[in-house]
């Protein structure tokens, strides 16, 4: 059976609390903590505080509820030595808490590149390998795993493997974004699964569609810049609630099943991001149900739709 999770991208304004209550309520196993209450640090969150730890050990026993992995805000493309020494810090403490919470992974990001061509391009490859490597050093200890995600300039495949080769660490993985290659760089789902599957530990589920014309508010415009800020390599797209759109994803789901995948299939509804989607309420009690209507179909040719 599989694993099922979310974002907390889909659910901005949800506590803690919220996130143990509403979770197991609409089907979920698990939950990857992106935010809580807008804060997408989650060194700051009050409730997810050291001295805490012991109290939401207990949140998640009591409900049978995971936390399948932490997904921070840690990129590997700053010029800046320092700042790149901040940012491991950063993902180090975030390792001590994943720890706490029971998590398997930490997410980052490699995030832009120099475009193709330019001769910054490898070396920029060989500092988020090497960012990889070292944080992973302290993950390992504590059984974490620190896993690039298909996003930005890393959600063409191509990239990915570079790194994965460079970082050749078996703390090092990959959250594999499946829309992200498909949409963004016309990449066929086979095509990227062959690439990426020796790495891939992770898994994010999102549906869109093609509108040529869009019309886009200034509160959608704002919470774009505000994603911009936080991660250069943010990329629009127009989504929709899962299995309404375009995207394959019994072809994606028999892709992974065939070649024996075990991890987490997440839902990340950006609603943090796109104030316009529909509400968690709406969009999270969905998508398990959709999950497992395409495991029956992709495991014995069952289709309920």
């Amino acid at each position: 059976m599989l694993k099922i999770s979310f974002s907390t991208l889909a659910c901005p304004d949800w506590t803690w609390h919220d996130v143990v209550n509403f979770g197991p309520q609409y089907g979920f196993d698990g939950v990857e903590i992106r935010l809580l209450g807008r804060e997408t640090d989650l060194l700051k969150i009050a409730d997810l505080r050291p001295h805490l730890w012991p109290q939401r050990q207990q949140d998640l026993a009591q409900t049978g509820f995971r936390v399948a992995g932490l997904a921070a805000s840690v990129r590997f493309d700053s010029a800046s030595a320092i700042e790149r020494a901040e940012q491991i810090e950063i993902g180090r403490r975030y390792v001590e808490m994943c720890v706490a919470l029971g998590g398997e992974f930490i997410r980052v990001f490699g995030d832009v590149l120099p475009a193709e061509g330019d001769p910054a391009r490898s070396g920029m490859i060989h500092q988020v390998a090497d960012g990889l490597v070292e944080l992973a050093g302290t993950a390992e200890a504590a059984g974490v795993q620190i896993l690039l995600e298909t996003h930005g300039d890393f959600s063409a495949s191509p990239p990915c493997v570079e790194v994965m080769q460079l970082a050749n660490h078996r703390s090092v993985g990959l959250v594999w974004d499946t829309h992200h290659p498909w949409r963004f760089h016309g990449e066929s789902l086979a095509d990227t699964w062959n690439r990426l599957r020796p790495w891939t530990r992770h898994t994010h589920w999102k549906d869109s569609v093609t509108i040529p014309d869009r019309v886009t508010t200034a509160e959608a415009t704002a919470a774009a810049q505000a994603a911009s800020q936080l991660m250069a390599g943010h990329q629009h797209a127009d989504y929709v609630l899962f299995r309404g759109g375009e995207f394959p994803a019994l072809q994606c789901l028999q892709l992974l099943l065939a070649d024996g995948y075990s991890g987490w299939h997440s839902l990340e509804w950006e609603k943090m991001w796109h104030p316009e989607l529909m509400g968690p309420d709406i969009a999270l009690p969905l998508f398990p149900i959709k999950m497992r209507e395409l495991e029956l179909e992709a495991r014995h040719g069952v289709s309920l739709a």
